[in-house]
């Protein structure tokens, strides 16, 4: 779904999974400046819009999710994943509760695998599942932004900053009034600064929550049974997880960033080195310099220098070993 404000100003069209909205608008560090200082918007409306309604929405969302949300208060915001039986990931949910509709965004073109699933799930409870993508779109709002949400205006708000459900015929309006805009790339920027995984890139078709550091905010672990769960505790109590999240800053005098899927190996071993992981999401931060986010084997030592591609890489630890 293309995005109107794609005609703004030096709007350059995102790519990938980021279709459909900008890139950029000019200026990536300009832009993601704006936002680390709480100013600006990001426009995700290429995200898709799922709801959920009735009287049973809450008891039967926790029946499916990995996180507790039987009891979630109106107006608190939450994350959730859908995992396979076998515990890997398949769906994560951003979503807030506004006290007679459960919302929840998601990456955009999963929303109909989504919903068919949850429509298999509904039996005889109380339910009303919607994609409602072409009606609404998501727009983000940095952390500190004083911008006052649209009146009627679903609001999700996180420690990151706020995601608003806006009527999607608002959008160009809401833009008008509320500038500059910061692209994708200086949203995803601050993401992999802060260690936040996202489905697609981060996750591959074996990717368990443990790997990626999403028990407790993802995953609830005391909470009944959901499909998926008996992987999850068996790696909580009996083991460790085979892969690990990794923070990685980058040689900058390279010109070309490593991307998704590029090999990560022990520099001490060269670039004809055994693969010991993958990078998952690079970017060009205004005050770090090239950064990446990377899935390693757990057994790769912590202080060990890497090579992204044939980028040199010092690792950070996010997920323990």
């Amino acid at each position: 779904m293309k995005s109107p404000l794609l005609s703004l100003p030096g709007a350059v069209p995102g790519e990938g999974p980021d279709e459909g909205v900008a890139a950029h608008y000019g200026d990536l560090f300009r832009e993601q400046r704006a936002l680390a200082d709480g100013s600006g918007f990001v426009d995700l409306s290429h995200r898709g819009v799922v709801t959920v309604s009735g009287a049973d929405r809450l008891s039967w969302l926790h029946l499916l999710l990995t996180q507790h949300v039987s009891e979630l208060p109106a107006g608190q915001a939450t994350e959730a994943l859908i995992l396979s039986p076998h515990g890997h990931i398949e769906h994560a949910l951003y979503i807030v509760d506004d006290g007679e509709t459960t919302w929840a965004h998601v990456e955009p073109g999963t929303q109909g695998d989504l919903l068919a699933y949850l429509e298999s799930m509904k039996f005889f409870y109380r339910v009303e599942i919607a994609d409602r993508t072409e009606e609404f779109a998501v727009v983000h709002l940095p952390a500190g932004s004083i911008a006052e949400a649209p009146k009627g205006a679903v609001v999700r708000e996180t420690p990151y900053g706020r995601d608003l459900f806006l009527p999607r015929a608002d959008l160009e309006s809401f833009a008008a009034v509320s500038g500059p805009p910061a692209g994708v790339l200086a949203y995803e920027a601050l993401r992999v600064e802060g260690h936040r995984p996202r489905l697609g890139l981060e996750t591959d078709h074996r990717t368990i929550p443990h790997e990626l550091g999403l028990i407790g905010s993802a995953v609830h672990l005391q909470k009944g049974c959901y499909r998926g769960q008996e992987t999850v505790a068996r790696v909580e109590n009996l083991g460790k997880p085979p892969r690990r999240l990794v923070f990685l800053h980058l040689d900058g005098s390279e010109v070309t960033l490593p991307g998704h899927g590029a090999p990560v190996r022990l520099a001490s071993e060269g670039a004809e080195g055994r693969p010991l992981g993958f990078v998952t999401t690079s970017a060009r931060h205004h005050e770090l310099g090239p950064i990446a986010l990377a899935l390693v084997k757990r057994n790769v030592p912590v202080d060990a220098a890497l090579i992204a591609d044939t980028t040199a890489a010092a690792q950070e630890v996010v997920v323990e070993p």
